[in-house]
Protein backbone atom coordinates (compact mmCIF):
# COMPACT_ATOMS: atom_id res chain seq x y z
CA UNK A 1 0.00 0.00 0.00
CA UNK A 2 1.23 3.75 -0.57
CA UNK A 3 1.42 5.89 1.72
CA UNK A 4 -1.00 8.93 1.22
CA UNK A 5 -0.04 12.74 2.23
CA UNK A 6 -2.63 15.75 2.25
CA UNK A 7 -0.94 18.80 2.56
CA UNK A 8 -4.27 20.85 3.53
CA UNK A 9 -4.56 24.72 3.64
CA UNK A 10 -3.01 25.74 0.94
CA UNK A 11 -3.49 29.44 -0.48
CA UNK A 12 -2.67 28.14 -4.03
CA UNK A 13 -3.47 24.58 -4.89
CA UNK A 14 -1.05 24.61 -8.21
CA UNK A 15 1.15 27.20 -6.84
CA UNK A 16 1.96 25.20 -4.04
CA UNK A 17 2.12 22.04 -5.55
CA UNK A 18 5.07 24.22 -8.02
CA UNK A 19 6.98 24.44 -4.82
CA UNK A 20 6.26 20.81 -4.05
CA UNK A 21 7.85 19.70 -7.54
CA UNK A 22 10.66 22.28 -6.89
CA UNK A 23 11.70 20.58 -3.95
CA UNK A 24 11.76 17.13 -5.25
CA UNK A 25 13.44 17.51 -8.40
CA UNK A 26 16.25 19.45 -6.33
CA UNK A 27 16.37 16.24 -4.14
CA UNK A 28 16.20 14.16 -7.34
CA UNK A 29 12.97 12.24 -6.56
CA UNK A 30 11.04 11.51 -10.09
CA UNK A 31 7.16 12.57 -9.81
CA UNK A 32 4.69 11.85 -11.62
CA UNK A 33 1.71 14.53 -11.98
CA UNK A 34 -1.79 13.20 -12.42
CA UNK A 35 -5.36 14.68 -13.51
CA UNK A 36 -7.51 13.55 -16.04
CA UNK A 37 -8.80 17.63 -16.30
CA UNK A 38 -6.35 18.07 -19.50
CA UNK A 39 -7.20 21.74 -19.08
CA UNK A 40 -5.79 21.99 -15.36
CA UNK A 41 -3.03 20.22 -16.20
CA UNK A 42 -2.00 22.43 -19.22
CA UNK A 43 -2.80 25.49 -16.71
CA UNK A 44 -0.11 24.18 -14.33
CA UNK A 45 2.35 23.16 -16.93
CA UNK A 46 2.27 26.42 -18.06
CA UNK A 47 2.84 27.78 -14.04
CA UNK A 48 6.02 25.02 -13.52
CA UNK A 49 7.72 27.10 -16.33
CA UNK A 50 6.83 30.50 -14.71
CA UNK A 51 6.24 30.15 -11.47
CA UNK A 52 9.44 32.08 -10.22
CA UNK A 53 11.42 33.84 -12.73
CA UNK A 54 14.94 31.56 -11.35
CA UNK A 55 13.00 28.18 -10.62
CA UNK A 56 14.12 25.94 -13.67
CA UNK A 57 12.22 22.41 -13.71
CA UNK A 58 12.24 20.35 -16.90
CA UNK A 59 8.82 18.31 -16.80
CA UNK A 60 7.25 16.92 -20.08
CA UNK A 61 4.19 14.71 -20.99
CA UNK A 62 4.68 11.50 -20.28
CA UNK A 63 4.06 10.74 -24.23
CA UNK A 64 6.84 13.20 -24.81
CA UNK A 65 10.05 11.76 -26.55
CA UNK A 66 11.80 13.18 -24.40
CA UNK A 67 9.78 11.80 -21.38
CA UNK A 68 12.66 9.08 -20.95
CA UNK A 69 15.50 11.92 -19.78
CA UNK A 70 12.72 13.76 -17.75
CA UNK A 71 12.43 13.62 -13.73
CA UNK A 72 8.87 15.03 -13.77
CA UNK A 73 6.15 13.94 -15.80
CA UNK A 74 2.43 15.30 -15.84
CA UNK A 75 -0.31 12.83 -17.59
CA UNK A 76 -4.02 12.93 -18.03
CA UNK A 77 -3.61 9.09 -18.61
CA UNK A 78 -3.83 6.44 -16.10
CA UNK A 79 -0.44 7.16 -14.02
CA UNK A 80 2.45 4.32 -14.21
CA UNK A 81 5.79 4.25 -12.72
CA UNK A 82 8.80 4.84 -16.11
CA UNK A 83 10.37 0.94 -16.55
CA UNK A 84 13.35 3.65 -16.99
CA UNK A 85 13.02 5.04 -13.15
CA UNK A 86 13.21 1.60 -11.82
CA UNK A 87 16.73 1.15 -10.42
CA UNK A 88 18.50 0.25 -7.13
CA UNK A 89 20.26 3.56 -6.64
CA UNK A 90 17.00 6.10 -7.90
CA UNK A 91 14.77 7.00 -5.06
CA UNK A 92 11.73 5.45 -5.51
CA UNK A 93 9.35 7.46 -7.95
CA UNK A 94 6.05 9.79 -6.33
CA UNK A 95 2.95 10.96 -7.22
CA UNK A 96 1.27 14.22 -7.18
CA UNK A 97 -2.86 13.80 -7.97
CA UNK A 98 -4.57 17.21 -9.26
CA UNK A 99 -7.39 15.06 -9.93
CA UNK A 100 -11.27 15.58 -7.98
CA UNK A 101 -11.02 11.34 -7.58
CA UNK A 102 -8.29 9.03 -6.22
CA UNK A 103 -6.07 8.17 -9.37
CA UNK A 104 -6.58 4.61 -10.71
CA UNK A 105 -3.30 3.82 -9.62
CA UNK A 106 -1.39 4.11 -6.40
CA UNK A 107 1.02 0.68 -5.37
CA UNK A 108 3.18 1.35 -8.06
CA UNK A 109 4.26 4.70 -5.98
CA UNK A 110 5.86 5.01 -2.87
CA UNK A 111 3.85 8.04 -1.59
CA UNK A 112 0.82 10.14 -3.11
CA UNK A 113 0.74 13.47 -2.45
CA UNK A 114 -2.32 15.61 -1.83
CA UNK A 115 -2.34 19.44 -2.28
CA UNK A 116 -5.47 21.18 -0.97
CA UNK A 117 -6.41 24.32 -1.08
CA UNK A 118 -9.11 26.32 1.04
CA UNK A 119 -11.74 26.06 -1.46
CA UNK A 120 -14.63 24.44 -0.37
CA UNK A 121 -15.13 22.55 -3.44
CA UNK A 122 -11.63 21.54 -3.01
CA UNK A 123 -11.66 20.32 0.74
CA UNK A 124 -15.11 18.50 -0.03
CA UNK A 125 -13.38 16.37 -2.92
CA UNK A 126 -10.12 16.04 -1.19
CA UNK A 127 -12.55 14.48 2.02
CA UNK A 128 -13.71 11.88 -0.52
CA UNK A 129 -10.18 10.85 -1.49
CA UNK A 130 -9.50 10.62 2.28
CA UNK A 131 -12.40 7.72 2.89
CA UNK A 132 -11.63 6.26 -0.51
CA UNK A 133 -7.64 5.63 0.11
CA UNK A 134 -8.36 5.04 4.06
CA UNK A 135 -11.07 1.97 2.67
CA UNK A 136 -8.67 0.92 0.23
CA UNK A 137 -6.45 0.11 3.16
CA UNK A 138 -3.37 3.30 2.50
CA UNK A 139 -1.83 4.93 5.43
CA UNK A 140 -3.24 8.51 5.14
CA UNK A 141 -1.45 11.22 7.06
CA UNK A 142 -2.66 14.92 7.17
CA UNK A 143 -0.30 18.10 7.02
CA UNK A 144 -1.44 21.66 8.00
CA UNK A 145 0.61 23.85 5.33
CA UNK A 146 -2.13 27.19 5.92
CA UNK A 147 0.86 28.99 7.55
CA UNK A 148 3.54 28.27 4.93
CA UNK A 149 3.67 31.08 2.26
Amino acid sequence: MARIDFAFGADDRLRMTCEVVRKHYASGRPLVIYTQNAPLLARFDRLLWGFEATAFIPHVDVNDPLAAQTRVLLTTQTPAVPPHWVTETSPAPWLINLDIQCPPTTDQFERVLEIVSNDPDDVSAARQRWRQYKAEGHAVNAHDISGRT
